[in-house]
C-alpha cells in the first residue's frame, strides 16, 4: 500500500512550455557538479521535446542523501530529499522512496517553503477501513523475504514557484543473517540525476567485523539470491574502510557517474554484506539500561540428517517459464542433498502424483537420478488442490518419522510450491489451515514458496507460521530458480534442533520467542527482554539444544556493565531530544512487536486477536513505529518553523570501550567466574601438569610418588593405554619453551594438547588446547575454551568451565579433568598449557598403561633402610610420614627405586603435595625406559606396551 500525503498549496498547475532560459537555469544547477558533460547534454536536450516538457513541468532533486547507522545489527536509517521549483508556477515534487518491509517508519518531517509539517504516529480507527488504506505503509504482499521484501513510501506536495521543499524519513530495522551474513539494502531511485547524491553507512559491532563487502548496485530485486555474480567489485565512487569493530561505507557518485550507471535516475540497490565473529557458545548478550538481546548462532556444528519432501504444484497456470524454473531450480537442488538425507516428491494439480509411495528414500546416485526423471516429466495441466497435496506429504512425511523413530536424529520439513489459489478439493482458507496444522502436528515444520500475482500469499504466510516455517514470494517475472536455490540454501543445512535459552525468571521478564525448532546453518536466533532486577552484576544465560546424537547444553554468566559504558548518543532517528538512546530497547520492541503481529495473524480467536492488536498498538505508539495498527499524520508545525534539520552523528574509534561494550559470555568480573569453576570441581592427586611433573596418588598407602619426565618438544607421550579393554587412550603432545635464567635445564616443555581417544561402543575423539575442544564421534564439533558448556553423547560427556577446566566422563565410569592454564603476560619461558587428572579410574582395566595408567591399578610399597641396613616396610598402619632420607626406596614390581621427600604443587594453585620424588626421569620407577612411551602422533592407540596401533 503507498502513502499519500497531499498537500496542496493552492497554486494552479500548469503543464508549461519549453523556455531556453529555464532550461539553461536547470541544466546549470542540475549540473553544477560536473562542468564536463555541460556541453553534451545541452546539445541533446533539445532534439528531445518530451524530455524538455518533464524537466519543465517537475521540480528538479538538489540532494538526495542517505546516512545509516548499524549499532549490532539494529539499523537506524534517515532518508533526506531536497527538491527545487525553478519555474514560475506552483508544481508537484514527488518523494518516492522503497524501504525494507520489515521495517519501521519511526519519523518523516518535510518544509515547504517557510512552513514545516511532522509525521504524528496515532491509533488506527479499527473500523476507519479508508484510513487503513491511507494512512500506514503495508506491503500488498505482506513478506520478510529479500526477493520481494520492498515496500513504497510517497509523499507528494505542491512546491510555490522559486521555492524549494525538504523531505525527511527515519526508519529502523533489526538485520536478519541468511546465508551466513547480514545484508544491509538502501534504494537509490530518486528517478532522476541528482546534483550531490550520497549514502554513508556506519557499523559498529564490537564482536568484531568480517566478510565485508559491498556488491555491485542491484537494478532490479530479481536479480539477487543472497549471492553476488559476475562482477563483484563495489558501485563507482565507493569508499569502504573499517577497523576491527567499526566500518564506514561511503557512495558518492558525481552526475557523470550517476548517467553512466542509469540515464533516468534508476540507480538500483546499494547493498552492503557482513558477518560478525562467533563461535561455538552461548552466544553474544548485550546489555544496557534495562534492557537485553541475545543473539546466538553457533558455528563450525555437523549437520542434521533431513527428512524432506517437495510439494509442487503442476497445475495449468504453472506453463511455461515458472514450471520450467522450477525444475531447473529442483535439479539443482537434488544434487546438493547429502547422503544421510531421505527425500520424496509430490506433484500436484487436480491430481496428487507421489514419485515413490508410502516412503522416503534415501539419497543415492541412482535415486537421484529417477527424481530428476520423474520431475522431468511432469506436465503443467488442470487446477490446484492445495488442501490435498499437504495432507499427502504430512502423511508421508508423518508415517516415516513413526516408523522410523528418527525425532531425535534428524530434521523433518516439506517445501511447498505455487503459483495459484486453491481451486480444487477444499477451497476455503481457514479450513485448508485448519487441515494442515492438524495433519503436521508440530512434528515437523512447512517451508511455503508462492510465484506470481495469483497467488494467496497471506494463506501462504499463515501456514507457514502457524507450522514453524518460512514463506518466500517472487513475482512472475524474476529469475525463480535462482529464487529457489536461495531459499533452500537457508534451510538445507540444520545444525540444531529443539533450541531453548533460558533465564533466571526472578531476573528477566517480557521476553521474545526463547524455543526454536530448528537453527539452520548461515542464520541467527534473536531473543530479547527486560532485566527485573538492576542491582545485580549479572545475568546467568542457559541455551539446550539437540545435534544429532549429541544433546548440548552451554550456559554462563553475563556481567551487566554501568549502563553509562553502553551509551550511544547521536544515533539517527533519536535526535528529536527525547533522549532515547537506548538501542537494545528499541530492538526488544522492534521484536516484540513483530511477535505481536505474527501471533494475531495466526490466531483464529477474535477477543485474542482484539487483545494482539492493541497490545502491538499500545507499544508501537510509545516507540513511534508505524505498523498497521498505526497511522502517521502530517501536523503543521507552525508559519515560521525551523526546516527539519538532518543531525547525524557517526560512531568515533575513539573511547569505543567506553562507548559500547559487547557483553559476552567470557567477559564476567575478572576472577569471578573462574574462581567459582576451580573451587567447585574435584581432582585427585594423579596428574601431569607444569612442566611436566608427574604425581601418582596411592590412597591405601597414604603416600604419593612423583617424578619429571624432561622430554624434547614435540614428542607425544602415552599417558593412559586400554585401548583393548576399556577402548579408552590418553595422549599429551608437548611444547617447549626457552629455560628460566640461572636454571639447571635447557629447556621447558608443557602438554600444548591432550587427545582423549575411546572406541567403546563407538569412536570418538578429543583433541583439547588451550583454546578450543575438538569432539568427534563420527560428527566434528569444535567448542572454545572461552565459553562454559555440556555436550552429551551416547557414551561421552565433556563439560566446560570457561577458561578454566575442562572435565571428560566416559560411560559414568572414567573421569578426566583437563586444567587451562593461560597467561595474560606470559614470561619468556612460560606457555599458556594443559594439566591432566584423573579423578576416576574405575573404568580402566587392570591391564591399562601409560606414564600414569600403569601405576592405577598396582600397588608400591615404600621401604626405608634403618642405620643398621635391615629393611622395615611401611604398612598400613604407620600414619607419621617418613622424613626425607638418602636411604628411602621404593619397590616397584621387584624393583627398588631409590627415591628422597620433596613438596610439589598441585597446579590448580589450592594445594600441595608431599611425595617421594624419583629422579632420572623415573628410571627403574616406570616399565621400560622414556622412549617406550612415545607415540608416533596423537591418535596413536599402542595395544600393549610398546606397540604401536591407529585408531
Amino acid at each position: 500500500m503507498i502513502l499519500w500525503l497531499w498537500l496542496c498549496w493552492g497554486f494552479p498547475t500548469s503543464a508549461g512550455q519549453p523556455d531556453s532560459e529555464l532550461m539553461a537555469r536547470y541544466l546549470e544547477e542540475q549540473l553544477l557538479a560536473d562542468y564536463s558533460i555541460m556541453e553534451q547534454v545541452a546539445r541533446r536536450v533539445p532534439r528531445q521535446a518530451k524530455f524538455l516538457q518533464r524537466l519543465e513541468t517537475r521540480p528538479r532533486m538538489s540532494e538526495f542523501n542517505v546516512r545509516s547507522t548499524i549499532i549490532s545489527r539494529y539499523a537506524f536509517t534517515t532518508v533526506s530529499c531536497t527538491m527545487v521549483n525553478s519555474g514560475s508556477e506552483a508544481r508537484e515534487g514527488v518523494f518516492e522512496m522503497q524501504i525494507p518491509a520489515a521495517a519501521f517508519i519511526s519519523n518523516f518531517t518535510m518544509s515547504i517553503g517557510n512552513k514545516t509539517y511532522y509525521g504524528e504516529v496515532t491509533g488506527k480507527e479499527k473500523k476507519n477501513s479508508s484510513d487503513d488504506k491511507a494512512g500506514h505503509k503495508k506491503s500488498p504482499s505482506p513478506t520478510d523475504g529479500r526477493e520481494n521484501g520492498y515496500e513504497t513510501f510517497k509523499a507528494s506536495v505542491f512546491i510555490p514557484r522559486k521555492m524549494q521543499a525538504r523531505f525527511l524519513l527515519h526508519y529502523e530495522e533489526l538485520l536478519q543473517r541468511r546465508l551466513g551474513k547480514y545484508e544491509y539494502t538502501v534504494s537509490i531511485r530518486p528517478q532522476q540525476l541528482v546534483g550531490r547524491l550520497r549514502v554513508e553507512v556506519n557499523i559498529l559491532e564490537n564482536s568484531g567485523i568480517v566478510s565485508l563487502e559491498v556488491p555491485p548496485l542491484r537494478n532490479s530485486k530479481q536479480k539477487s539470491n543472497g549471492k553476488a555474480e559476475g562482477d563483484v567489485s563495489p558501485p563507482p565512487s565507493t569508499v569502504v574502510g573499517h577497523t576491527k569493530t567499526l566500518a564506514k561505507i561511503t557512495f558518492n557518485p558525481s552526475v557523470v557517474e550517476q548517467t553512466r550507471i542509469a540515464r533516468n535516475g534508476i540507480l538500483g540497490d546499494f547493498i552492503i554484506r557482513y558477518d560478525v565473529n562467533r563461535e561455538l557458545s552461548v552466544g553474544d548478550v548485550q546489555i544496557l539500561n534495562g534492557y537485553f538481546v541475545h543473539y546466538f548462532a553457533p558455528i563450525d556444528l555437523p549437520p542434521l540428517p533431513k527428512n524432506v519432501v517437495f510439494v509442487l504444484d503442476s497445475s495449468a497456470s504453472m506453463v511455461g517459464t515458472k514450471l520450467k524454473q522450477t525444475k531447473e531450480a529442483l535439479f539443482t537442488i537434488l544434487q546438493d542433498l547429502r547422503p544421510e538425507d531421505h527425500f520424496n516428491i509430490i506433484g500436484f494439480s487436480n491430481r496428487i502424483k507421489v514419485w515413490q509411495q508410502d516412503q522416503l528414500v534415501p539419497v543415492t546416485p541412482n535415486n537421484i537420478r529417477d527424481a530428476k526423471k520423474y520431475i522431468h516429466n511432469m506436465s503443467p495441466t488442470g487446477g490446484t488442490n492445495i488442501n490435498g497435496a499437504l495432507q499427502t506429504g504430512a502423511k508421508l512425511l508423518n508415517d516415516y518419522i513413526a516408523q522410523n523413530d528418527i525425532d531425535a536424529r534428524s530434521v523433518s520439513l516439506i517445501i511447498f510450491l505455487t503459483d495459484g489459489r486453491p481451486t480444487v478439493g477444499e477451497t476455503q482458507s481457514s479450513k485448508i489451515l485448519s487441515n494442515t496444522k492438524d495433519a503436521i502436528r508440530d512434528k515437523f515444520c512447512l517451508f511455503t514458496i508462492g510465484i506470481g500475482n495469483d497467488v494467496d500469499q497471506k494463506l501462504l504466510e499463515r501456514m507457514a507460521l502457524e507450522n514453524c516455517g518460512m514463506t518466500r514470494h517472487f513475482q512472475e517475472d524474476e529469475d525463480a530458480a535462482s529464487h529457489l536455490k536461495g531459499f533452500y540454501d537457508e534451510i538445507g543445512t540444520p545444525l540444531l534442533s529443539d533450541i531453548r535459552v533460558d533465564y533466571p525468571e526472578d531476573d528477566v521478564e517480557q521476553v521474545t520467542q526463547n524455543f526454536f525448532p530448528n537453527y539452520f546453518n548461515g542464520s541467527e536466533i534473536i531473543i530479547a527482554g527486560k532485566l527485573i532486577n538492576r542491582t545485580s552484576d549479572k545475568l546467568h544465560v542457559e541455551v539446550t539444544a539437540s545435534n544429532s546424537k549429541k544433546y548440548i547444553l552451554l550456559k554462563t554468566d553475563v556481567a551487566i556493565d554501568l549502563p553509562s559504558r553502553n551509551d550511544i548518543r547521536g544515533v539517527p532517528g533519536l535526535e528529536d531530544g527525547k533522549g532515547d538512546t537506548n538501542y537494545i530497547e528499541r530492538a526488544w520492541s522492534y521484536l516484540t512487536i513483530k511477535e505481536l503481529l505474527n501471533s494475531r495473524l495466526k490466531s483464529d480467536d477474535s477477543q485474542e486477536k482484539d487483545y494482539l492488536m492493541e497490545k502491538a498498538k499500545s507499544m508501537a505508539l510509545a516507540y513511534n513505529f508505524v505498523t498497521p495498527f498505526t497511522v502517521l499524520k502530517m501536523r503543521e508545525a507552525g508559519l515560521h518553523s525551523e526546516p527539519p534539520q538532518e543531525e547525524f552523528i557517526s560512531p568515533s574509534t575513539d573511547g569505543i570501550g567506553e562507548k559500547l561494550q559487547s557483553l559476552q559470555g567470557h567477559k564476567a568480573p575478572p576472577g569471578l567466574r573462574r574462581q567459582q569453576d576451580k573451587q567447585r570441581i574435584k581432582i585427585s592427586k594423579t596428574s601431569a601438569d607444569g612442566d611436566p611433573h608427574f604425581v601418582i596418588d596411592f590412597p591405601s598407602g597414604k603416600f604419593s610418588v612423583c617424578f619429571n619426565i624432561d622430554g624434547e618438544p614435540g614428542d607425544i607421550l602415552r599417558l593412559v593405554s586400554d585401548h583393548k579393554e576399556s577402548g579408552v587412550t590418553v595422549n599429551g603432545q608437548l611444547v617447549g619453551a626457552p629455560a628460566p635464567p640461572n636454571g639447571h635445564k635447557k629447556h621447558r616443555t608443557y602438554f600444548s594438547t591432550i587427545t582423549i581417544l575411546n572406541n567403546k561402543p563407538e569412536r570418538s575423539y578429543l583433541e583439547i588446547t588451550p583454546r578450543r575442544i575438538i569432539l568427534d564421534d563420527g560428527e566434528r564439533l569444535v567448542l572454545s575454551c572461552g565459553r562454559s558448556a555440556v555436550v552429551r553423547s551416547r557414551s561421552l560427556e565433556v563439560s566446560i568451565s570457561a577458561n578454566s577446566n575442562i572435565t571428560v566422563t566416559i560411560r559414568d565410569t572414567i573421569s578426566f579433568v583437563i586444567l587451562i592454564h593461560r597467561y595474560k603476560k606470559p614470561a619468556p619461558y612460560q606457555r599458556n598449557h594443559l594439566g591432566f587428572y584423573i579423578s576416576n579410574s574405575k573404568g580402566l582395566s587392570s591391564d591399562s598403561h601409560g606414564l600414569l595408567g600403569q601405576f592405577l591399578n598396582h600397588e608400591i610399597k615404600l621401604l626405608q633402610e634403618s642405620l643398621n641396613t635391615s629393611h622395615q616396610q611401611v604398612g598400613h598402619n604407620q600414619t607419621e610420614p617418613l622424613k626425607a632420607s638418602p636411604t628411602n626406596t621404593l619397590k616397584v614390581k621387584g624393583r627398588l627405586v631409590p627415591v628422597v621427600w620433596k613438596q610439589r604443587r598441585i597446579y590448580n594453585g589450592q594445594q600441595e603435595v608431599e611425595c617421594w620424588f624419583a629422579k632420572n626421569n623415573a628410571d627403574k620407577l616406570i616399565d621400560g625406559s622414556y622412549e617406550d612411551y612415545l607415540a608416533s602422533h596423537p591418535f596413536d592407540t599402542g595395544t600393549s606396551f610398546g606397540a604401536i596401533n591407529s585408531l
